[in-house]
């Protein structure tokens, strides 16, 4: 049992895995209920712990921690067992520089630090509104997180000398490397402006665009560092790739030098964090000789997006979307998982300007086909604790794409090589004897006339299949391919019925009979998508062109049926939640902005509501995540049998939701279908055999009394949102106080 936080701080990594029994006695200094964040400190050692509590804990309070030891960037404490025991006062602050704040000297530890504050701005975390400022030290910048949302005092802080109390702390990547410095500021009562600013930042005189960089000055002060591993990654006068074990990082280099991706090599710059990323730049590299060979990590699109292999060597699999060559890169379009993402292989460095790149044709991998990408993971943001990050992949080559199942037989290619074999044919039967020349001319004549027609037919399907890969809806794509079928057939009448749409083509007088030719348009997992017919002009049996000509048009109608339901399943998940299937927060956000510049224009009124479930978590605590989810289903419907038509709900995220109310007439108009919103959770939920009982706290906004803008909007209705929420748990608090 470790009785001490001085005992848990100095645990190894190995130790504080091993989940060692844990109860102290410390001072809280710093306490963020939702996101389960709490520092304690005990004498000069200070500690993070993942702390689940309903206690409302505040600087100051003396608290029993039980709980277990876990690894983390210093050992940390997992506790569901706190007790408040008493309130003291808090330690004695340690006046703290950028230096050892960087070095994580500090880490965990009550300091005081000093400043001036060169940005200051509302920010979110967990959907949370909060102060983020940027405090520049001696040596550097430190980011503050403050929870207290006062807009009114951001303005008078840009370019102010402060003094702010506050528990030490990092920033991380998804690695949990140290990114940079962040002191955790539990509200402005631990701010002391010691000088405002000289000038207001508003106020000053406008520079010109073209002007701005006339003030320029930057002195760079920090040393240059050399670093070791294998080159995974190189391109000359742009950057390089090292990887040691697990770790890797990414160098900024103008270098021309011809490196081998596989060396040992040794790289010198100067460290800074670019997105949140360890990057070396003004690099230097150099070759110490063939390196053991890092083997490529198999990852899933939930393991890329989640930042732990950030500039890594990875390998994915994944089918083949689209491709296409652009000036700088050959750029693949792969989904993975339900998710796309892009790998991209960058043309080699030209060292004249303007000079001609002799570059291989790009390899053509059909959409549809399933391959395996191999090269270094690139992500847009080094935080991991935002949710999912973009990302790609950046190839060493095109060999690094591996197709591990082509798509369907019907391509290009295929149909390419059966001309050149009819134009072999042709020659050979050219070179007969002289006795079969006429014959052989008559002959060479009409499959010459032949291939001509096919080639006029390959033409076509090329077209069609450049179609696919664009824009072109699906009815006209459909109509090329009857056409092209058609044709093949000398102009029969031929048709495509998909499900119950009208028939797309011309439709033969007589469709019956033993003259009516059909082929089903099946799915690549075997369902039915329709059924492609021809007249045959009653040739009995019919001709094999005429079939291999049916078969044809069927293959490319799968293709494009397909293609379109891709693209309207990706559409449809970019604008809509995939859990209740109402709008998400992108989409909503959306259609506010074009709502607010509709209002300006005719001015009219709009409504906004916010809604945020009441006690969300203990019902995933309690039942389960199945049973949330089937809650937060149960509750959206309902919200939506609540709303008018053309009302819009949306779903922002976790237990939040809110609706976008266009015709009102007055805020009545909007709070009485809030009142409807808040009164659908009266009935029960039943759900798997369980009985459900809800509540949600509302806030509501209107355009333009509460803002004038979309975020003025979103600010106002989050804020009465919280404000009925607070309101709701003092009532239930009072209540349970006089019984």
């Amino acid at each position: 049992m470790l009785r001490t936080v001085e005992a848990v701080r100095e645990l190894s990594h190995e130790d504080a895995a091993r989940r060692l029994p844990v109860e102290f006695t410390a001072t809280v200094t710093y306490f963020r209920s939702y996101e389960k964040t709490l520092f304690v400190q005990e004498g000069d050692w200070g500690v993070y712990v993942n702390a689940t509590t309903d206690l409302n804990l505040v600087p100051g309070d003396k608290v029993l921690v039980k709980g277990v030891s876990d690894d983390s960037f210093h050992p940390i404490v997992i506790s569901s067992q706190l007790q408040r025991v008493g309130h003291g006062l808090l330690p004695e602050p340690v006046k703290a520089g950028l230096a050892p704040l960087m070095e994580a000297i500090y880490d965990c530890r009550w300091v005081e630090a000093q400043g001036r504050v060169v940005l200051a701005e509302r920010d979110l975390t967990s959907g949370r509104p909060i102060t983020h400022l940027v405090l520049r030290m001696n040596g550097g910048d430190a980011d503050i997180t403050m929870d207290s949302d006062d807009p009114a005092s951001l303005h008078e802080l840009v370019d102010a000398q402060v003094e702010v109390a506050a528990v030490g702390g990092e920033i991380f990547d998804g690695k949990m490397q140290q990114t940079g410095v962040r002191l955790h500021v539990p509200s402005f009562a631990f701010l002391k402006v010691l000088g405002r600013a000289q000038v207001d930042a508003w106020a000053i005189p406008l520079t010109p665009m073209d002007e701005v960089l006339r003030g320029y000055s930057v002195e760079e002060r920090t040393p240059r560092v050399r670093v070791e591993g294998t080159l995974t990654y190189y391109h000359q006068t742009s950057m390089a790739v090292l990887q040691e074990g697990s770790k890797s990082i990414r160098v900024l280099t103008s270098q021309v030098d011809p490196l081998k991706v596989g060396d040992r090599v040794e790289a010198i710059g100067i460290p800074f964090v670019e997105n949140g990323f360890l990057t070396l730049k003004l690099g230097s590299i150099r070759a110490e000789g063939t390196g053991k060979a890092v083997r490529p990590e198999p990852v899933t699109w939930d393991q890329m997006s989640s930042g732990k292999y950030a500039f890594n060597l990875v390998s994915m699999e994944g089918m083949v979307v689209s491709q296409v060559r652009e000036h700088a890169q050959d750029l693949y379009i792969v989904s993975s998982d339900g998710h796309l993402f892009t790998a991209a292989v960058r043309h080699p460095f030209v060292y004249q300007w303007k000079a001609q790149r002799n570059l291989p044709p790009m390899p053509v991998i059909r959409p549809g086909s399933q391959v395996r990408v191999t090269g270094v993971a690139m992500l847009d943001n080094g935080n991991p604790f935002n949710g999912a990050m973009a990302f790609g992949i950046l190839l060493r080559s095109a060999d690094d794409v591996a197709v591990l199942a082509p798509a369907s037989w019907l391509t290009v290619r295929n149909l390419l090589g059966v001309v050149s074999l009819l134009l072999l044919a042709v020659l050979a039967i050219t070179a007969w004897g002289t006795l079969l020349r006429r014959k052989v001319h008559r002959q060479t004549a009409e499959l010459a006339k032949r291939t001509e027609a096919e080639a006029l037919l390959e033409r076509q399907r090329s077209k069609i299949l450049e179609d696919i890969s664009g824009s072109l809806p699906l009815k006209q794509i459909l109509e090329q391919i009857v056409g092209l079928v058609s044709a093949s057939l000398n102009a029969s009448a031929c048709w495509i019925q998909v499900a119950d749409d009208a028939p797309v083509g011309k439709v033969a007088q007589n469709a019956q009979g033993h003259g009516l030719l059909r082929e089903e348009i099946r799915s690549r997992s075997g369902p039915l998508h329709g059924t492609i017919y021809a007249a045959a002009g009653g040739v009995t049996p019919p001709p094999p062109e005429a079939l291999q000509a049916l078969s044809m048009g069927a293959g490319l109608a799968t293709l494009a049926i397909e293609t379109r339901s891709l693209y309207s399943d990706l559409l449809h998940r970019s604008e809509f939640d995939l859990l209740t299937d109402v709008y998400n927060r992108f989409s909503l956000e959306r259609q506010l902005g074009r709502l607010v510049v509709e209002a300006h224009a005719h001015r009219k009124l709009f409504g906004l509501i916010y809604l945020d479930l009441d006690e969300f978590k203990q019902v995933n605590d309690r039942y389960g995540h199945r049973i949330g989810d089937l809650y937060l289903q149960a509750v959206a419907d309902r919200m939506k049998r609540q709303l008018r038509p053309g009302d819009v709900l949306a779903r922002l995220g976790g237990d939040e939701f809110a609706a976008l109310v266009p015709e009102v007439r007055s805020r009545a108009d909007v709070e009485e279908i809030a009142g409807r919103l808040e009164r659908c959770f009266d009935e029960p939920f039943l759900l798997d055999g369980y009985t459900l009982r809800g509540a949600g706290s509302v806030g509501i906004a209107v355009f333009p009394d509460d803002g004038s803008t979309k975020d003025a909007l979103l600010g106002a209705a989050d804020a009465t949102m919280y404000a009925a929420k607070h309101s709701r748990r003092r009532m239930v608090e009072e209540l349970r106080f006089r019984t």
